[in-house]
């Protein structure tokens, strides 16, 4: 299991894991690039488009050559033939929008990390029961900090990661690690529509670096 505690280790030290997609294999590579460059050492790229898996195939070929202490997963997996498409591609994690139990018994199978997306008590309960140790708490801005603090005294075994409309700004952070997450998912927020289409690549891992220095900051301060 040595894979999933390295992956669990990253994401508690990162505390900000970003996914994206783009179907161009280059651009895909050169926004991984600036996460990397910004101190990102653990990505999600996401199976949102008909080349997800032929970029995964580049994108894990450029990592193993350029960015060896990278872990590279897969997102939006929603059934067992995609996550064992891309676990066969060396896929380090897995994260999903919803619970699909059989896809939690391949991944852990595979000595992989699972994140799988939950919304109520009741789906958070069904993937513990699968085996999940860090919950992806999906769509974050519907739910919300307050949601957090609410139920997390319910799970005191299970690590939360909202995704969706986390915002890159101090307080909407501050109030998200208060609430008693270990992580936030932000995707758009670093790698927006408009700086891609730009090739402003520059600006990605500018982004990227501020939003880590203010969890920094924050994670640091309070305990």
């Amino acid at each position: 299991m040595y894979k999933k505690d390295q992956s669990i280790k990253l994401l508690l030290q990162q505390k900000l894991l970003p996914p994206y997609y783009h179907n161009d294999p280059e651009i895909s590579k050169s926004i991984l690039q600036a996460l990397y460059e910004a101190g990102i050492r653990m990505a999600e790229y996401t199976a949102r488009g008909e080349n997800a898996l032929t970029n995964f195939k580049e994108l894990r070929k450029f990592v193993d050559v350029q960015m060896n202490d990278m872990q590279l997963g897969i997102g939006t997996i929603k059934n067992v033939r995609q996550a064992r498409s891309f676990i066969n591609e060396g896929a380090d994690f897995i994260v999903s929008p919803i619970i699909n139990e059989e896809v939690g018994s391949v991944t852990h199978d595979s000595g992989l990390l699972w994140i799988p997306g939950c919304m109520s008590p009741t789906e958070i309960a069904r993937a513990e029961e699968s085996g999940a140790t860090i919950i992806k708490i999906f769509p974050g801005n519907i739910l919300g900090p307050s949601y957090i603090q609410s139920i997390k005294e319910l799970f005191p075994g299970l690590r939360f990661m909202p995704t969706g409309g986390v915002e890159a700004e101090k307080k909407n952070l501050k109030e998200w690690f208060a609430s008693g997450v270990v992580a936030v998912g932000m995707g758009s927020k670093l790698i927006s529509k408009e700086l891609v289409e730009d090739k402003d690549f520059k600006a990605i891992r500018n982004a990227t670096e501020h939003v880590l220095r203010i969890i920094k900051e924050i994670t640091s301060t309070h305990k």
